[in-house]
């Protein structure tokens, strides 16, 4: 495709009042999260003098956050999503300050868990921007699924900007500007991303009569709902994407300790963000396509494509292969997380009512972050007692680990089609423009 074709079919998507503003504004407050990450374990490896506290200490944000990003996402869906964000961003960061301050002064360890745990409301952005694109083309699936591309394309784009980013302001000016900068962005980026009050998806109102029995496998529209993970197919997914965060985890792990053996540890962050080309250039070639098959049969299709092209860097790690090879094996095997993951969060809107979007989205990103932690464990201890290159033996299990969940319950991932009262509930101005 020539690039003017290219540019011209994602230019589209902005055709939309507000959509520059909030797409900026979002990817502003996303780099945070890759950035968090890295520069905790420089400030405290440099300050502290330990890994291994650098790693619980992160690892503890990372279990609060899973749980406390549902809850946020629960609120969101609840009174909105500019109510909930400026709280929960200007709330967040207070206990990154409290760390810092900590870290400076010398506190006991246990007040970095403190503080790193009592950092758990940090909106999920991507969650947010994903439901504007979803209510800015409820009528156009193709729009949709392009946005949605995009949308992973730009989560992509942050993973390989922020921890290089991060890095930088660690290593030339100070161990404590990477957490500074991180958080000054997320919390001015989530303020910004409030403030574009007009492309806010609107609350649907509560029926006033009672509503239609549900289909199978999904919840009612506007119905008042417990867990969203009361919805089968939601729970094929949350556990498909954990295991392919154990892939994630897992992949980074073994990288460094694979570059390291080689003796150039250095280059572990450029495989990295070889593996996040590769998805990133994926997303946005997989957006291009009409889709033309039913959105659960594309993420089959996906988690399947992943499973497969995960062998590769497990055949180059076991075969002694050069960092050159490794990372041509890298990046092919990020080609796959793309599509899985657009078609993931694709069938998440279609399996649930527009007022448990946001909660529904964060409890996938949730799994993922838990898949990420433990992958990373697991492969720790593999990087500590096996040969080089063994460690890889792990995502390609856990991406084969992910094939099997979403065979078995592949007859939850079909999603029914609207009924008029279903679409009615879940977008109800439509009904007035309609009548007027």
């Amino acid at each position: 495709m020539p690039p003017r074709a290219f540019l011209d079919s994602y230019r589209r998507l902005f055709t939309a009042p507000g959509a520059v503003a909030f797409t900026l504004a979002g990817l502003l407050g996303r780099l945070a999260m890759p950035m968090t990450g890295v520069s905790l374990v420089v400030l405290l490896s440099e300050r502290r003098g330990s890994y291994g506290l650098a790693g619980t200490v992160s690892a503890a944000g990372l279990v609060t956050g899973a749980i406390g990003m549902p809850l946020i996402g629960r609120l969101v869906d609840r009174y909105g999503q500019a109510r909930v964000t400026v709280p929960a961003a200007l709330y967040n960061a207070v206990p990154l300050a409290g760390l810092l301050l900590c870290v400076r002064f010398g506190a006991p360890d246990w007040t970095l868990y403190l503080c790193s745990a009592a950092c758990a409301a940090a909106p999920n952005l991507g969650g947010m921007a994903r439901s504007r694109w979803a209510h800015l083309y409820r009528d156009d699936p193709a729009a949709r699924h392009l946005a949605n591309s995009f949308e992973q394309a730009l989560d992509e784009l942050c993973f390989m900007a922020g921890p290089v980013l991060a890095m930088l302001l660690c290593t030339t000016l100070a161990p404590e500007a990477g957490l500074i900068t991180a958080g000054t962005l997320g919390t001015t980026g989530a303020l910004l991303f409030a403030a574009q009050r007009r492309t806010e998806p609107p609350l649907p109102p509560a029926p006033e009569l009672p509503p239609p029995a549900p289909a199978r496998g999904r919840a009612v529209p506007g119905q008042r709902h417990g867990s969203p993970l009361r919805v089968p197919g939601l729970r094929v997914l949350v556990l498909t994407f954990l295991a392919t965060g154990m892939v994630f985890g897992a992949t980074e792990i073994t990288t460094v300790a694979y570059a390291d053996a080689l003796g150039h540890k250095a280059a572990a962050g450029a495989l990295l963000a070889l593996v996040a080309a590769g998805s990133c250039v994926a997303g946005l070639l997989f957006g291009l396509l009409t889709p033309r098959r039913a959105p659960g049969v594309r993420f089959l299709a996906g988690v399947s494509a992943m499973a497969g092209v995960l062998l590769l860097p497990l055949a180059a790690g076991l075969g002694g292969a050069g960092l050159g090879l490794l990372g041509v094996a890298l990046f092919a095997a990020g080609t796959a997380t793309a599509p899985t993951m657009v078609t993931g969060m694709t069938l998440i809107q279609d399996l649930l009512p527009q007022r448990q979007f946001n909660e529904g989205m964060a409890m996938a990103v949730s799994g993922i972050v838990v898949g990420i932690s433990t992958g990373a464990a697991l492969a720790g201890t593999v990087a500590e007692h096996a040969a080089p290159g063994t460690g890889y033996v792990l995502p390609a299990s856990a991406a084969a680990l992910a094939l099997l969940i979403a065979l078995g319950g592949r007859r939850h991932l079909r999603t029914p089609k609207r009924s008029a009262p279903e679409a009615a509930a879940e977008n109800p101005e439509r009904i007035v423009s309609a009548s007027v």
